[in-house]
């Protein structure tokens, strides 16, 4: 009998251990073999036993979902506290932002104060001084004292204006800060439009003109030929002039007589000088009209002008040098066979012909190209190269790599594809090639 009670007590034991893998079949199986080996107090007992661990392993078990969900509680609550945090640190930046917005207030109403204390100070020293010279009046031997006392008065009048004045600016720096905005915007919007009306007749205005110099030249070309017979006989190029260089009149048909500068020195006699850049002292920002009529002083800078060389170079063939001196004193030249300007209604465009020299021959980009100026667009780039080259003239393609009429000593350059050249001297000298045959 002990030994059945032995062997029922190990069974349970048994039972313990394995009723978390066992199936409901098995377990039963189980507990009906127990109760036949013995119906005894031992085996109630063991049974007790077997129910109370059941019971803790569901206690149990619920423990580890109560856990679990706490687990995801403490989760969510730390996502709220992080949330909470980053509310928190919001809240403390807008805080010392509004504090900051305080101070400033604070500050201006600071300085608002003592622009009122001075005033009210001078206002004091100005009765003050009132009275003195209400005084000193009266009384004709203190007048010295009364002309310093009068200045003393003028100066603080002065300063009481200045204070004014600042006690204006900073009430409405305070009180009309976003009014300014807009009524800058309302002005910035009359001043475009009131600029594009500008422009519109200043177009008209250099249309009228550029009819009115037409007129002219047709009037004095015609008079020239009128009294042709009375004129002594003047040449149309620099030739006769032979190893006299310098200034000459040479008449052109189209234009009439007119001086031009003479050159012998730099590539032989009977050279026209039509550009020239030598001290900056002329300013190149020109519009159309001043390009087409020419400007300068042959002794200093100046070009020739668009109608004129067009003449000179619709009568016969002409060559085109360039004579260019770089600031540490290097010289270089670019010679062109066939230089021609065409008329105004093709926009003075460029023809060079075959090239020669010592320097790139960047001038080719320009070739076929209209003359160009900040009132005149007629380049390929989508925006006007004149201006953004010093507002200067010239015969720009998608703009330049050169441009001998641009600002002297910041834009005067040739560039020969590694770098650009400073110069500090350029002339562009025009020959017919019938003279050099002659």
């Amino acid at each position: 009998m002990g030994r059945t009670k032995i062997n029922v007590v190990l069974l349970m034991i048994l039972k313990l251990f394995l009723v978390g893998t066992t199936t409901g079949e098995e377990t039963y199986e189980n507990d009906r073999h127990i109760k036949e080996l013995s119906s005894s107090h031992t085996y109630k007992n063991v049974n007790h036993l077997h129910l109370n661990f059941l019971r803790g392993r569901s206690e149990l078990d619920q423990s580890e979902i109560k856990e679990k969900h706490i687990s995801e509680i403490n989760a969510d609550l730390m996502k709220k506290y992080h949330e909470i945090v980053g509310i928190h640190e919001k809240l403390m930046k807008e805080a010392f932002q509004l504090d900051e917005y305080k101070n400033e207030i604070i500050r201006k109403e600071n300085d608002l104060q003592l622009c009122q204390s001075k005033v009210d100070k001078l206002e004091s020293e100005i009765n003050s001084q009132q009275t003195t010279i209400n005084q000193l009046t009266l009384n004709a031997n203190f007048l010295a004292s009364y002309d310093e006392c009068k200045k003393e008065l003028s100066d603080k009048s002065n300063k009481l204006e200045i204070c004014e004045d600042q006690l204006k600016k900073l009430n409405s720096s305070v009180i009309e800060k976003d009014e300014k905005i807009s009524e800058y915007s309302a002005t910035i919007q009359n001043i475009t439009e009131h600029q594009k009306t500008i422009s519109l007749k200043l177009e008209e205005m250099k249309t009228l003109e550029e009819i009115k110099d037409k007129d002219i030249e047709i009037c004095h070309a015609e008079i020239i030929e009128l009294n042709r017979t009375s004129h002594l006989n003047i040449p149309s190029s620099c030739l006769p002039f032979g190893d006299h260089p310098g200034v000459h009149e040479i008449e052109v048909s189209g234009v009439g007589s007119f001086d031009v500068l003479c050159d012998s020195q730099l590539a032989g006699p009977g050279w026209i000088v039509i550009q020239q850049r030598i001290d900056g002292k002329e300013n190149f920002t020109r519009d159309w009209a001043s390009y087409r009529k020419g400007f300068g002083s042959l002794d200093s800078d100046f070009f020739l002008g668009l109608e004129k060389m067009y003449r000179l170079t619709s009568q016969q063939q002409y060559e085109l040098y360039i004579h260019l001196v770089a600031e540490n004193g290097n010289s270089f030249y670019a010679r062109y066979d066939d230089f021609k300007i065409s008329d105004e209604d093709h926009g003075y465009s460029l023809s060079l012909g075959e090239y020669k020299g010592n320097i790139r021959d960047v001038m080719r980009y320009n070739e076929n190209m209209k003359f160009t100026t900040f009132d005149r667009d007629n380049d390929l780039y989508s925006r006007n190269c004149a201006v953004f080259s010093d507002n200067s003239g010239w015969w720009y393609n998608k703009c330049s790599s050169i441009n001998l009429n641009g600002l002297y000593g910041a834009s005067l350059e040739w560039w020969t594809g590694t770098e650009a050249i400073k110069l500090k001297e350029a002339k562009m000298l025009i020959r017919s090639k019938e003279d050099k045959n002659r």
